[in-house]
């Protein structure tokens, strides 16, 4: 079988988390990195594969499918069915499924944040997109109280996708040293498989960010 074909752009939370799910389930997988900043997902080749040209994008044997959450559950689904990833149990399930939800919100307040900073050249962060961004990672601290993971106590898709966003946040200077049960569960994931390469990309776009804002610690 052909491997899978995985485009991404490694600074990317969502790409981030959709790779985590691939080095998680050891997939065999040819890695396409497109630099966004430099526009390349909008060369002809790429827009042939993904007319909306978003990464992540994955392409398994001419099956072309985006979106980081939908490529995560195809994975477990094709790859490894029955896997506590993403568990059969349709209230098990459910959790992981609100999880995920969760997280997107999360990451589409992290993405507006950091579209004022690298786009509009922001200086500052508006109070209202901090106190929103802060009030969902309360949620997420409330629902891990008594809890080793995001969806229970097992590791799910949710921990992988919010592994990407929360690194993100952390290093590009988020306040989040309220937030102990994130911050244990956050030390618990350092053994997931991909903890290290998401770990450096994570860094490196938290320094590019903090660069632009001119600071070195966090936002507030």
């Amino acid at each position: 079988m052909a491997p899978l074909k995985f485009y991404y752009f490694p600074a990317s939370p969502p790409c981030r988390g959709a790779l985590l799910a691939i080095r998680y389930l050891k997939l065999d997988v040819e890695m396409i990195s497109l630099n966004l900043r430099e526009k390349e997902q909008l060369k002809p080749e790429f827009l042939k594969v993904n007319p909306t040209h978003s990464v992540p994008t994955l392409d398994d044997n001419g099956f072309v499918l985006w979106e980081s959450r939908a490529i995560s559950q195809y994975l477990v689904a094709t790859r490894a069915p029955g896997s506590s990833l993403y568990p059969d149990d349709p209230k098990k399930r459910a959790i992981v499924d609100a999880r995920l939800y969760l997280d997107a919100y999360v990451q589409a307040t992290a993405r507006l944040i950091f579209y004022c900073i690298h786009t509009l050249g922001e200086k500052t962060i508006a109070h209202d997109k901090k106190l929103r961004l802060y009030q969902l990672l309360d949620s997420m601290e409330t629902i891990m109280e008594g809890q080793k993971y995001v969806a229970g106590d097992e590791i799910s898709l949710a921990d992988l996708a919010f592994l990407a966003s929360f690194s993100t946040l952390l290093y590009a200077g988020a306040n989040v040293e309220k937030y102990k049960n994130i911050q244990a569960w956050y030390k618990r994931c350092e053994n997931v498989p991909g903890y290290q390469e998401n770990d450096q990309a994570a860094r490196a776009y938290g320094d590019f960010l903090k660069g632009l804002l001119g600071i070195t610690g966090t936002w507030d």
